[in-house]
């Protein structure tokens, strides 16, 4: 059925459903399973060349807790027998570095959370899981 599940991870809670559910069903059909973090880019500023952090800096901060995120979905895995691998990219749209993600690890599934926004800000901003439903062509498995 599925033999490569994509499960991004933002730290959250209800990540951490959506973490327990791919590895389970990584567990079930013998899948293999990756973990993405996206990292945020640098925000640079027109306005100013004084930065209040170091690019460097930020991006070394980015990278650990992505690193840190990933890990803990590793270990998840692990402990259940499942094999799985950590991916961190920076990106400014996440969902673009999902959608890619996945097609450049030939994953045929997405696990991901639903971040639950409701009502005007649900309409005009979307959210990551709902961009990624709308630009995958592969399945996705939404976890409340």
């Amino acid at each position: 059925m599925y033999t490569h599940i994509l499960v991004p991870t933002d730290g959250s809670d209800i990540t951490d459903k959506a973490v327990q559910t791919a590895v389970k069903l990584a567990s079930t059909l013998g899948a293999k399973l990756s973990a993405i973090s996206v990292k945020e880019p640098f925000p640079y500023s027109a306005i100013s060349e004084m930065q209040p952090v170091p690019p460097q800096e930020f991006f070394d901060a980015q990278e650990r807790i992505a690193a840190g995120r990933v890990k803990q979905v590793r270990e998840v895995a692990l402990a259940a027998g499942v094999t799985a691998d950590a991916f961190t990219v920076e990106s400014v749209h996440p969902w673009e570095a999902i959608v890619d993600q996945a097609k450049e690890l030939g994953c045929d599934l997405i696990v991901m959370a639903s971040h639950g926004r409701r009502g005007v800000s649900a309409l005009l901003l979307g959210s990551e899981t709902q961009k990624v439903l709308t630009h995958c062509q592969i399945p996705v498995l939404v976890v409340k």
